[in-house]
């Protein structure tokens, strides 16, 4: 029961991790404010949010294989598939963000420029779209917790 417990905290850590992460990229990404500073910044929460997302990933595969209900009990439950169809759609979803974030970044590094204000738009709606799929994917899981 230990094991389950440590292996349960570390997920939920993760999950707040990339809660706060992503929650600070979509308060920070604002045309208004930016500027090198907040370009920097940007980066720097967006590879915290990966690394955190991929913490995630990790710790869930290993409640799957090393947990009590083992991996029989997950691939049968449909809210499961559900979760994970949702986390990889977020995931794909972060991809475009983050490489125009790097991009970003190296045109600041390089040239000293900063992105257009319809830039810092297109990639807040996106960071915001995925801001919005996570509490669903909560809500499945509070549903699939209590046997749905």
């Amino acid at each position: 029961m230990t094991w389950e417990a440590i292996l349960a905290s570390l997920h939920l850590v993760a999950i707040l991790t990339a809660v706060v992460f992503l929650s600070s990229e979509a308060a920070l990404c604002r045309a208004e404010w930016m500027n090198a500073a907040v370009v920097r910044r940007l980066a720097r929460l967006d590879m915290i949010y990966g690394l955190a997302a991929l913490a995630l990933l990790l710790t869930g595969i290993a409640r799957i294989v090393w947990g009590a209900k083992g991996m029989t009990w997950y691939v049968s439950q449909p809210l499961f598939h559900l979760k994970m169809l949702l986390f990889f759609v977020a995931a794909i979803l972060s991809l475009r963000p983050t490489f125009t974030i790097r991009k970003w970044l190296k045109a600041l590094d390089g040239a000293g420029t900063l992105p257009q204000p319809e830039a810092v738009r297109a990639v807040r709606t996106w960071i915001m779209v995925q801001a919005h799929i996570i509490p669903v994917i909560a809500v499945i899981a509070v549903f699939w917790a209590r046997g749905m």
